[in-house]
C-alpha cells in the first residue's frame, strides 16, 4: 500500500513571507496552507457592489475597507489562522499591520458551492471569536439572500434577508439588497 507523504507545516512567519511573493493566494490554518480558488462573475460583482456602497461611508473615518486581498489574522484555541475575507471593515485605528488586520467590525463572504461549508462552519466559529467583530455577513450568489450573524452582547443571533436592506452596525447604515445584487445575473450557482 502506498503511503501519503505528510504535509509540510509552515510557521506563521514563513507563511507571511511566502504570501508576499507568490502569485497564488493561500489561507493558513494551524500551520497548513490552502490555495484559494478563482471567483465567478457573480461573486466579483456582488463584492464590488457592496464595497462601492460602503466606501462613501468610510471616507473621513477611522475605518478602512478592504476587498479580497487583505488577510485577517485570527487565533482560536491557540492556533493561528489567516483568511482572505471577501470584504473586511476595520474601524480600530490601532489595527494597522501592513499585510493583515486582526480587529474587524464587519466581515463579508460571498458563498459558493466550494466555500459555503467552510464559511458557515470553520470561519463562522473563528470569526465569532474576534472580540471586535459585530457582524459576519454571508451572501448567496445564486439567489437574493443574505445571512447576517450579529453580536448582541455576549451572544450571536442569525438573521436572514431576502428583501429590503441589511443593517451594518459598524457604519450605522442599512444596505439595500437591491444594491448588493444590482446587475448580478442570478442563474445556476457556479463555483466560486
Amino acid at each position: 500500500m502506498a503511503q501519503v507523504a505528510p504535509r509540510q507545516r509552515v510557521s506563521e512567519q514563513e507563511y507571511l513571507e511566502g504570501e508576499r511573493t507568490t502569485e497564488v493566494r493561500h489561507e493558513f490554518v494551524g500551520g497548513e496552507t490552502y490555495a484559494m480558488v478563482g471567483a465567478s462573475d457573480r461573486h466579483g460583482l456582488m463584492a464590488l457592489n457592496l464595497a462601492t456602497a460602503l466606501h462613501p461611508h468610510v471616507r473621513g473615518t477611522d475605518c478602512q475597507l478592504f476587498m479580497a486581498d487583505m488577510k485577517l489574522r485570527v487565533e482560536v484555541a491557540g492556533e493561528v489562522a489567516f483568511y482572505y475575507p471577501d470584504l473586511l471593515l476595520s474601524c480600530d485605528p490601532q489595527d494597522r499591520e501592513t499585510y493583515f488586520r486582526q480587529r474587524p467590525c464587519l466581515i463579508v463572504e460571498v458563498l459558493s458551492e466550494a466555500t459555503a461549508r467552510i464559511d458557515r462552519r470553520e470561519k463562522l466559529y473563528a470569526y465569532t471569536q474576534i472580540p471586535s467583530l459585530q457582524e459576519y455577513l454571508l451572501l448567496a450568489q445564486d439567489r437574493i439572500e443574505a445571512e447576517l450573524h450579529r453580536r448582541e452582547g455576549e451572544t450571536w443571533t442569525t438573521l436572514r434577508f431576502t428583501e429590503g436592506a441589511v443593517p451594518c452596525t459598524c457604519l450605522n447604515l442599512d444596505i439595500p439588497l437591491a444594491t448588493i445584487y444590482e446587475d448580478v445575473p442570478l442563474r445556476d450557482a457556479g463555483s466560486r
